[in-house]
This record gives structure tokens, C-alpha cells and sequence, in this order.
């Protein structure tokens, strides 16, 4: 008997999920040529009302909902919709699926300030951390929704609070705290007649009795209540209403009356598409089989329960709604944080435009007279800034123009005399024989020095003038310069990125000389076997970093005593706003960083 009623169960399903996709089908074409405002009621009183016998349909239809509403941007509607499926994935024992769709509508509502709604979806959020054990959040929600529903002097949803914070009271063992609130939710619903309120605070105050041995008043309550829901023919209320008889049958050893009831509840449950109530069905007929000394059906029924489970919860779906939460909770975090500061601001502006009003016109002559003081003093500041960077540009220019004369001079001066004195000695040589081996070795000396100056001169010139410079971009004349150091001695990295466009002829001219200056002092006073110079270009930005692994110094006493060649790097790189970090350490080497506006 009890194998047929399993098959019977399945097969319902079957024939079931053949309809379902009918069923919504016809319920999308009856609507689709509606307005728009009578097509979205529609689909909220299908989840509200009709939508309780089947949770896949309400899901199906729901989503369909809310693609009109947003076509529309009706915020509201995609938020009671999204409960809907929150609330249905939540039956359905898809937890992870349910938070995710009711903290979207939690947000929503909060964002439009709609109360009303706000605390219907703190309640189903409630509900479902009530389901997944985290009681904190839970009773945390269930306080939010009581506010609003205060605030609104919503009498149903203070009722529906108090009954359904009273669960997580029994939950934490606190019986007393349960009783007294599904206490006042019956009060308060039995004033207001409504059937539905009562007949959940009858099962609730039946629950308490069960877990008190007290069967005969549980089930009176749970009588009581079966005998409303069977009337308002709602499918969901009356599966719970047979399984909490067929529990407290079985507790009290009535096991033919609560195999009974169970099977209703169970041919309820899978109408519904209600998981969670199949598992806790199934977990209570193996009950019952083991103590009626059917361990096979037991076992049967065992495994039927640990399917259902399986699908309904998990340790990974539990960390997926505690990361939503998270997210959920820093977001609201960070929209009081804005609300708060909105509120601050208004304030300050009230509070400004009071003391404006007092004293306008006392206040408005200051505030012109302060206004071109103010103007003032920033046109002699700018006037400043600008002779300030007008006597550096030109002590810049003056100096580069100088370095180009002398490099001039020696190159096309001094250069050339030597040049021609080695072009003479090489033809004296030609036509002059030498009287011996001593005077070929003094006369070839002669010609080796002469030719010493003659690539010294250039050296010298092309360092104050280089022609890379003027011929190519910044990294290659750093790297002709650097080309021409002794790399025995000091070994040299250079690296360079991001000159794929122009700078201009001051930065190329400034950087290029204080990177010479830098590596000249690490040449002379650093004592370093190897140098690193890189230079970056980014969008906004050059920066240019040049490190030493040489004997370093004291920063601060540098630029104390004498730190003329430190200063001079800094004059150079404030004409372009830019700025110098000097890191060293007398025995720990030298690092220069360099920021330059491009």
C-alpha cells in the first residue's frame, strides 16, 4: 500500500509538469493584448492568489512580468515580482535562487522609499534566514518590517510580524517569547476577522503544544484551523495544516491517522512543487515506519527524504547567500552613508540660507569687500608664479643657450684648430723622414694626444649640446649618452616606455639634463658598480627613476651644507610642477624618483 502511494506520487508529478507549460502558455496569450496596467495586475495577482498551486508557474510567469514591467520602468511592479519568485524559489527549497531575488526587491523598495512593500520583502527575507538557521538576520528583518508596518499603522502586517517572529523565538527555545507573540498575532486578527492571520497564529500556538505533550489542545487549534483553510481552499496553508496534524498523530502514536494526513499533504506538496514540505512529509513516514517496526519502508522512505534534501540545501548554496547578504549589506551600508550626507548637506544649506537671511546686507557687503581682497591676492599670487616661473625659464634658457655657444665654439672653435694641427702632423709625417726609432715613438705620442683632444672636445661639446637631443626623442639621446660611459667600471640598465608621441622641448631639455647631472654625481661621489635608469611615460605623467648601489649619503645634511648640484635638480623639475624624492642612506645606495606632468 504505502509503494503504491510513492508511484501514485510520481505519477502525479508526471502528468503534472505535461500541463504546467500549457497552463502558462494560455495564462501569456489571455493577457498579451492588454494595457499595460491591467497586463501587470494580472501577473501580480497570478503569484499573489492563483500562483500558491503551483510555484513554477508563478516563476515562469513572474519573469514574463517583469519583462513588461521594465520595458515600462516600473520599478514597483519588478520588485513585488521579484518576491514572488523569491518566495517561490523559497518553498520550492532553492534558498541561494530566493535570496538573491529578495534582496533585489529589498533594494528596490528601499531606494523608493515604498514602506509598504519594503516590509513585505524584509518579512520574506526574514523568512528565508529563519529557513537556513541564521536567526540573527532573521529577527533583524522581521524588526525592520515591524517599523514600517508601525510607521504605516498596518495592523495585518503587524499581526503577520508577530506571528512569524514568534517561529524564530521557538527556534531559540524561548517558548514563552513564541506563545506570547502568536498571542497577540491571534488577537489582532481575530479584531480584524481575518481568517487567514487566525488560522496561521492557531497552527503556530498548535506547534507549541505539540513540543509541550499537550496533543488534545494542538489538535483542537489544528482542527480549528483546517476547518478555515478548507473554506478559503488555499492549497499551501492547508498542506501545512495536514502535515502539522499528521506530526502531532504520530507524537502522540495515532499512526493510521497520521500516515493519513501526511499523504494529503504530500499529494499538496508536490501539486505545489513544495520541496522542503515533501522532505519533512517523507522524514515523518519513515518515522512512523520505524516505530511501527517497518524498518524497509523506513529505509525506503529515508532515501526518498536525503534525494529531496540534496537538492534543496547545501554548505556552498549557504556561503553563496551569506556572500549576497554581504554585498547586500555593504550596499545598504553605503546608501545610508550617501542618505546621511544628503541630509547633512540640506541641512548646512537650510542652516547657511537662515544666517543669509539675518544679516543679508551686512553680510553681503563683506562678503564683496572679502571677495576682492580675495581676487587680489590671487592675482598677485599668480603674478608672482608666473615672474617666478618666467626667471626660471629664462635662467634655464640662458643656460642652455650658453651650454650651445660654448659647445659651439669648441666644436667649430678649438675643434677645428685641433682637427687641422692633426691634419698637418699627419702630412709632416708623410713627407719628413725620421731620424730614428726614438723620434717615430715621440712623434706618434704627439699625434695620439692631439687626437685625445680631438675626441675630448667632441665629448664635451656633444654633452652640452647633445645632437640625439636635437635629432631623436628623450630615451634614445639618454641612451646615446649612456652609451659613451665605461662599462667596465659601472655597469649601466636603462629602460624606457610610452614615448610613442611628442613631449615638448622643455621636458626633453630639463629631464635630459638632470639625468646627466645624476649620473655624473654617481661617477664621481657613489662609488657604484652599477646604475638602474628607467623612464615611464604614462597618459599624464613621466616618471623617471635612477638608483645606485654606491655608498649613498645623509639627504637632509646635503641639502644643509653645500647641496648645490640637489638643488639644482629641484629648481629644474619645479619649472615643470613636477617633483623629486630623494632615498638614501650613507652605505645603503641612492634612489631618485622623478615626477613630471606630460
Amino acid at each position: 500500500m504505502k509503494r503504491i502511494s510513492i508511484l501514485l506520487i510520481l505519477l502525479l508529478q508526471y502528468v503534472l509538469q505535461i500541463f504546467a507549460q500549457s497552463a502558462v502558455n494560455q495564462f501569456i496569450k489571455a493577457n498579451e493584448n492588454l494595457p499595460y496596467e491591467q497586463k501587470i495586475a494580472e501577473y501580480i495577482h497570478y503569484g499573489t492568489i492563483v500562483g500558491k498551486q503551483n510555484f513554477d508557474d508563478v516563476i515562469k510567469i513572474a519573469l514574463q512580468g517583469i519583462i513588461y514591467a521594465n520595458e515600462k520602468s516600473d520599478k514597483v511592479s519588478v520588485g513585488i515580482l521579484e518576491r514572488q519568485i523569491g518566495e517561490s524559489y523559497y518553498f520550492k527549497g532553492d534558498y541561494n535562487n530566493a535570496a538573491n531575488y529578495l534582496i533585489s526587491s529589498v533594494k528596490k523598495f528601499d531606494q523608493l522609499k515604498d514602506l509598504k512593500n519594503l516590509a513585505n520583502s524584509y518579512n520574506a527575507l526574514a523568512k528565508l534566514y529563519r529557513k537556513t538557521g541564521d536567526l540573527k538576520r532573521s529577527l533583524d528583518n522581521y524588526n525592520k518590517a515591524m517599523q514600517h508596518f508601525e510607521t504605516l499603522k498596518d495592523s495585518a502586517g503587524i499581526a503577520m510580524i508577530y506571528n512569524e517572529s514568534g517561529v524564530v523565538f521557538e527556534y531559540k527555545g524561548d517558548y514563552a517569547e513564541a506563545t506570547k507573540r502568536y498571542n497577540t498575532s491571534l488577537l489582532i486578527d481575530e479584531k480584524r476577522k481575518d481568517t487567514t492571520g487566525i488560522c496561521y497564529a492557531l497552527s503556530n500556538l498548535a506547534g507549541i503544544y505539540t513540543m509541550q505533550n499537550k496533543f488534545t489542545q494542538a489538535e483542537s487549534y489544528l482542527l480549528q484551523s483546517l476547518m478555515f483553510r478548507k473554506k478559503m481552499n488555499d492549497s499551501l496553508s492547508l498542506g501545512l495544516n495536514y502535515t502539522d496534524l499528521g506530526n502531532t498523530y504520530f507524537l502522540s502514536k495515532q499512526y493510521a491517522k497520521a500516515i493519513q494526513f501526511i499523504d494529503t499533504s504530500n499529494v499538496i506538496a508536490q501539486q505545489l512543487g513544495y520541496a522542503e514540505l515533501k522532505r519533512n512529509n517523507f522524514a515523518l513516514l519513515a518515522n512512523i515506519a520505524e516505530a511501527m517496526g517497518d524498518f524497509k519502508t523506513a529505509l525506503t522512505y529515508n532515501k526518498i527524504k536525503n534525494n529531496i534534501n540534496d537538492t534543496i540545501f547545501s554548505i556552498e548554496k549557504s556561503k553563496q547567500i551569506e556572500e549576497l547578504n554581504t554585498r547586500y549589506e555593504t550596499d545598504l551600508k553605503e546608501f545610508t552613508i550617501n542618505e546621511q550626507r544628503n541630509k547633512i548637506v540640506q541641512q548646512r544649506i537650510i542652516l547657511i540660507g537662515t544666517i543669509i537671511l539675518v544679516g543679508l546686507g551686512a553680510l553681503l557687503a563683506f562678503t564683496q569687500y572679502r571677495r576682492y581682497q580675495w581676487r587680489q591676492e590671487a592675482k598677485l599670487q599668480a603674478e608672482r608664479f608666473l615672474q617666478q616661473e618666467f626667471s626660471v625659464k629664462a635662467i634655464i634658457d640662458a643656460e642652455e643657450a650658453e651650454r650651445k655657444r660654448i659647445a659651439t665654439d669648441l666644436h667649430d672653435g678649438v675643434g677645428q684648430l685641433i682637427s687641422a694641427a692633426k691634419m698637418n702632423l699627419s702630412a709632416f709625417e708623410n713627407c719628413t723622414t725620421l731620424a730614428s726609432a726614438d723620434q717615430k715613438v715621440y712623434f706618434e705620442r704627439i699625434v695620439s694626444l692631439v687626437e685625445d683632444g680631438c675626441n675630448e672636445i667632441r665629448s664635451v661639446s656633444h654633452n652640452l649640446m647633445p645632437n640625439a637631443l636635437l635629432k631623436n626623442n628623450l630615451p634614445e639621446a639618454i641612451h646615446e649618452f649612456l652609451n659613451k660611459l665605461d662599462h667596465k667600471k659601472l655597469k649601466v640598465h636603462f629602460d624606457s616606455d610610452g614615448f610613442t608621441t611628442n613631449i615638448s622641448n622643455n621636458i626633453e631639455t630639463v629631464l635630459y639634463r638632470v639625468i646627466q647631472e645624476c649620473v655624473n654625481n654617481v661617477i664621481k661621489h657613489a662609488q657604484a658598480s652599477e646604475l638602474d635608469i628607467s623612464i615611464f611615460k604614462e597618459q599624464n605623467e613621466i616618471t623617471v627613476t635612477i638608483e645606485d648601489n654606491g655608498v649613498g649619503f645623509d639627504v637632509a645634511s646635503n641639502m644643509e651644507k653645500d647641496g648645490i648640484g640637489l638643488k639644482n635638480i629641484l629648481t629644474r623639475i619645479s619649472f615643470l610642477n613636477g617633483t623629486v624624492n630623494f632615498t638614501s642612506e650613507p652605505g645603503k645606495g641612492t634612489c631618485i624618483i622623478i615626477y613630471v606632468p606630460a
